[in-house]
């Protein structure tokens, strides 16, 4: 397992529901999106239908944005058998029963447990994507301090200047 790899897998999953200039979108919307999506993101990861790529991604997105609790990620894992392996390097772990789903879950709880509180939503409540705060002080808010971040400061500039 690439915990990088699989890391990146998890945050595409997360934000394959973007809303793109005010209009929701869909990376997994039917079977041939789903397909493309797979073949960009997991290319030699086991696969999994399109309806649980979807199930997968609204149960990650409610976990991360604390509307549900973890325990709603088990089904994804039924039936997943981690097992030891020894390499030249020292100790691997296999996964039976791996697939995008299992990897994006793992992924989810490696980050989770490394990077408390890194993984998270757009402060912008009209976004719907996710980012994971690499910056040294945990502060980083937007998705993008390019689209979302300039946005809200805008937002807030144009207010302030408005109420004066």
């Amino acid at each position: 397992m690439k915990a990088v790899h699989d890391e990146a897998l998890l945050l595409a999953l997360l934000n394959s529901a973007p809303v793109v200039d005010g209009v929701p979108r869909d990376d997994l919307a039917d079977d041939g999106k789903a397909h493309g999506w797979l073949t960009a993101h997991a290319p030699s990861v086991p696969r999994v239908s399109a309806q649980a790529l979807r199930e997968c991604r609204t149960a990650l997105q409610a976990v991360v944005r604390g509307e549900s609790a973890p325990a709603s990620l088990t089904p994804f894992l039924d039936g997943v058998i981690r097992r030891p392996v020894f390499t030249a390097d020292g100790l691997d772990w296999t996964i039976e029963g791996d697939s995008v789903v299992v990897r994006a879950v793992l992924a989810w709880d490696a980050l989770r447990t490394a990077a408390p509180g890194r993984l998270r939503p757009c402060a912008n409540t009209e976004c719907a994507l996710f980012l994971v705060d690499r910056s040294k002080g945990n502060t980083a808010r937007w998705c993008s301090m390019a689209v979302c971040g300039n946005r809200m400061k805008a937002r807030r500039h144009y207010q302030r200047v408005r109420n004066v």
